[in-house]
């Protein structure tokens, strides 16, 4: 069994929503593996995207989406937009346009922004109009960072969206005030975050254990509250070397970025996996723990007009 929280060795390493299991091969003395790769002082600026490894995470991803995209991410991102047709919707760090493509499916004018080429360059393919009757998607290669600099967005859309990217993302209020300034400013203007549950799957901090006595799957978490960055290979497969990072931070500190950017938060969800143990003698146990344990945290935000303080 599987944790995508932490890496392991010899193996071929998934992005965290494409992991295969939900369990991690268990432990007993409670150490962990270290991420192979470089470290943190062997680069200047080190990659926090999948640009290096696009088509490899487009094998994985496809055109609807890993099992967690298609049972749990999408219909629940879908749902707490609440998206009407002909809204105009912006998908930040949208990879090869997943997101993009069931939103267009619901009748939204979807413009989706990535800053690694050849994930833009794969969505353009994946996402092209078949006759005249598809939508038609605008990718834009563009650092989410700077999106409050970009005049053309400046309150243009009704919602926007930011999936399962914005732990790999080294910066948190540029990419909030980027949001808030592209959305309309009459308070029906909304985003949904959805990240890497904070506190239960947080790299090389958290990880599945088994009591014996007490026959229970439990999840350990031995760090929360201090932000902190781990390097995660991306495909050690092929390549170590090659890998992005992870920027763990507490559930307080997305809340206040979304505040600061004058967005405040209306909900938050806390999605468990929809997979199922039918047989083995830990199965009940490891049911239990999914429907226990969140994989996925959703956050929806709403745009006050004169909320965004300074600080």
């Amino acid at each position: 069994m599987e944790d995508s929280s932490r890496p392991q060795r010899r193996r071929r390493r998934l992005p965290p929503e494409a992991a295969k299991s939900d369990f991690a091969a268990r432990n007993p003395d409670g150490t962990r593996k270290q991420p192979g790769g470089p470290s943190a002082r062997s680069q200047q600026r080190p990659p926090t995207d999948w640009g290096p490894v696009a088509e490899w995470y487009d094998e994985l991803v496809g055109d609807e989406g890993s099992e967690y995209h298609r049972e749990v991410i999408l219909p629940g991102v879908l749902r707490m937009l609440s998206i009407h047709k002909g809204e105009r919707v912006l998908d930040v760090a949208c990879g090869q346009g997943v997101l993009c493509r069931q939103l267009a499916a619901k009748g939204a004018n979807v413009t989706g922004v990535d800053a690694a080429r050849a994930l833009i360059d794969l969505a353009k393919k994946r996402s092209a109009p078949r006759d005249e009757d598809d939508p038609t998607i605008d990718f834009r290669l563009l650092d989410v960072r700077t999106l409050v600099n970009v005049a053309e967005f400046k309150e243009q859309f009704h919602a926007a969206a930011c999936i399962l990217a914005i732990q790999n993302i080294d910066t948190l209020r540029p990419v909030f005030d980027g949001m808030a300034a592209s959305l309309v400013n009459d308070g029906a203007g909304r985003v949904v975050i959805v990240l890497n549950h904070p506190a239960y799957r947080s790299p090389q901090a958290t990880s599945w254990g088994w009591d014996e006595r007490a026959k229970v799957q439990y999840r350990r978490v031995d760090r929360y509250l201090l932000p902190r960055k781990h390097p995660i290979v991306t495909h050690p497969g092929k390549d170590p070397t090659r890998y992005t990072w992870s920027f763990h931070r507490p559930l307080g500190t997305y809340v206040k970025a979304l505040r600061q950017a004058g967005l405040l938060v209306e909900a938050i969800e806390e999605w468990a996996s929809h997979k199922h143990s039918d047989s083995g003698p830990r199965a009940k146990a490891e049911n239990d723990a999914r429907k226990e344990i969140p994989l996925f945290m959703a956050i929806k935000a709403r745009k006050v007009p004169g909320l965004g303080v300074s600080a």
